[in-house]
């Protein structure tokens, strides 16, 4: 962290070290969480990239999802400088679904897709869902659905820098309930 001491001061050390015991702290009790992977890959190190790589966060601007366990938590922790994340709410992650969802072969994720693909399981995008936010298929499950959504950057740009955290008014780290607004202006 010493080479980052240099262009923040040590009041803003102190609240970036208090932010992420704050987030130390966060029950991990399985919650969906978006994650958006802001920065690219020049002068990453080679954990960092092994951890993005194993989110699936292979360029910026795509987000997964996933479900907020301990394991998770320690590389959320691990990559926060790289990526934005927070909980997102159903109503977002069913917009996204509908806007930015693909499936194998690029192609657009609509009702009729759905109803094909899932063998009349799931009779459109609202049922597909709700099954997986409820956790009752995953994304490993749904062999024909893209688990990577690509996003456009952000109307507007990030909010203040991508080198600073969420918390001193930049773009990176945990920003709670405020992603679903980003995720929606990067739709």
């Amino acid at each position: 962290m010493g080479r980052i001491s240099a262009r923040v001061s040590p009041l803003e050390l102190l609240k970036i070290k208090r932010e992420k015991r704050r987030i130390a702290k966060i029950p991990a009790d399985g919650r969906w969480i978006a994650v958006i992977r802001i920065r690219g890959t020049v002068n990453i190190r080679r954990d960092i990239a092994d951890t993005l790589r194993m989110l699936r966060l292979h360029k910026p601007h795509h987000l997964v999802l996933i479900p907020f366990t301990s394991s998770y938590k320690g590389m959320l922790l691990k990559v926060q400088r790289t990526i934005a994340w927070g909980e997102i709410d159903f109503d977002t992650f069913l917009e996204l679904l509908k806007k930015r969802g693909r499936i194998i072969g690029n192609k657009k994720l609509t009702d009729d897709i759905v109803k094909e693909l899932s063998k009349n399981k799931f009779s459109s995008m609202e049922e597909l869902a709700k099954a997986i936010w409820e956790k009752k298929v995953s994304f490993k499950d749904i062999d024909w659905l893209k688990p990577v959504f690509r996003l456009h950057p952000p109307r507007g740009g990030y909010r203040g820098s991508i080198k600073k955290p969420y918390e001193l008014g930049g773009s990176y780290g945990f920003w709670g309930k405020m992603i679903n607004e980003l995720i929606k202006r990067m739709m």
